[in-house]
């Protein structure tokens, strides 16, 4: 946690990059099942190997979009006095190259909007998944999430 003022000093600074996380086969599996998208480029390898030019399966677009708040937990600070933060929406996204299987992701997060109120903060986000050794990153996106905190004084 850090006080507001150095949650502040993040508004257009340098991005923040988390650690990287393994999307292998059985995360790809389970989302299948979570979400009931069980088409064969996430969850058959043989086929997918044979019949795409992925070379295997490849992960949803919104598991991959759903690794945002993984990510963002590990690259980006909470503020002190936080009560909980949430997803508030998104201003664009965009997919851009599939995650195969078995390959490595990271956040990379550069706040570029803060809008302060008595008991939250909006903040939006350069967001972008990004890919090992791929020049190209899985997604971009812009993010605003919500903190609510505790009003000053109590």
């Amino acid at each position: 946690m850090v006080p507001l003022a150095r949650y502040r000093e993040l508004l257009e600074a340098e991005p923040s990059f988390s650690p990287w996380l393994t999307v292998d086969q059985t995360m790809i599996d389970r989302f299948a099942v979570a979400t009931h998208d069980h088409q064969f480029i996430h969850v058959d390898p043989e086929r997918a190997r044979a019949e795409t030019p992925f070379g295997g399966t490849i992960a949803h677009g919104f598991l991959t979009l759903s690794l945002l708040s993984t990510l963002a937990y590990e690259a980006i600070p909470g503020v002190e006095g936080m009560r909980m933060g949430m997803n508030y929406g998104f201003d664009r996204i965009r997919f851009l190259n599939p995650v195969k299987a078995g390959s490595r992701v990271r956040g990379r997060f550069r706040m570029v909007g803060l809008t302060e109120r008595a008991v939250s903060l909006q903040t939006t986000w350069d967001a972008a998944v990004e890919i090992e050794g791929a020049v190209k990153p899985a997604l971009t996106a812009e993010w605003i999430t919500l903190t609510v905190i505790t009003p000053p004084g109590d």
